[in-house]
């Protein structure tokens, strides 16, 4: 599909790669399209287990299409034109990401500017190049953040450190921002990819139910109050005992052995 590539590993891992090294992975309409229906297409099936979401080198993406940004402001100016409905169809598009019942690692080996770093951050988990550049720069623009920016950021670095990083537009690198807790950890650019794929390795050797289980579970935590999560960890730990998986994973402890899980 236009700007997005998608390989698919017989261990259930699925490799997503924006594709338009030429524009450093600029997020354009088309890509957003591509990103929607590969997104789509993966979450009905069964048998995946993790995605890892990368970019073509030299960058992750650069952000959003300069172009369509100058198109919509110039279109505001001159026609009066609300963009609001376009940057919501096109915010939708690319949190598709957010579709797939299993795990999304980004792999951010290299820089992650504007909307790129949103759909980065719109992943379960992020890997990141420690010389990469960084950051959520809209207001050096003079535009409001958007691809859920102001949900997403925070949300990983704390309210006082998302709401300057917000304000200021600042760009930092990969290893500063690992080290606020915008990224799981920070790796030489050439590592993080190959670290990406390791760790989905890891997730797609765990129970696949469970796991698809966790990524419900995961996603209302923080809304949630302990009382509600230990009534949702007891109904899945319900379904678990009537599985296969867990014979062979209880049988495979015992054997001191790495379980073989089937998904039943």
């Amino acid at each position: 599909m236009a700007g997005v590539q998608v390989e698919r590993r017989s261990d259930g891992i699925a490799v997503v790669t924006l594709n338009d090294p030429d524009r450093r992975n600029a997020m354009t309409v088309e890509m957003g399209e591509a990103m929607q229906a590969s997104f789509g297409e993966l979450a009905t099936d069964e048998d995946l287990r993790a995605v890892v979401l990368t970019g073509a080198p030299p960058a992750f993406s650069a952000g959003g299409d300069l172009d369509m940004l100058e198109s919509h402001g110039r279109r505001t100016r001159e026609e009066g034109f609300d963009a609001a409905d376009e940057m919501r169809a096109f915010y939708t598009r690319f949190l598709a990401v957010q579709a797939v019942p299993v795990p999304v690692i980004a792999a951010v080996n290299g820089h992650a500017i504007g909307a790129g770093l949103c759909v980065a951050l719109a992943c379960d988990l992020i890997l990141v190049a420690q010389d990469a550049k960084v950051g959520l720069n809209f207001a050096k623009l003079a535009l409001h953040p958007g691809m859920g920016g102001s949900w997403l950021l925070p949300r990983r670095v704390g309210w006082q450190r998302g709401a300057e990083l917000l304000y200021t537009g600042r760009i930092v690198t990969g290893g500063q921002a690992a080290f606020w807790g915008m990224a799981l950890e920070a790796l030489p650019a050439e590592d993080v990819l190959p670290a990406a794929l390791d760790l989905a390795g890891d997730i797609a050797a765990s129970g696949p139910l469970v796991v698809r289980q966790l990524k419900r579970t995961l996603a209302v935590s923080p809304t949630s109050t302990l009382e509600e999560q230990l009534n949702r960890e007891a109904a899945a730990q319900a379904v678990n005992y009537g599985t296969e998986d867990l014979i062979e994973g209880l049988t495979a402890g015992r054997e001191r052995r790495p379980p073989k899980f089937t998904g039943t």
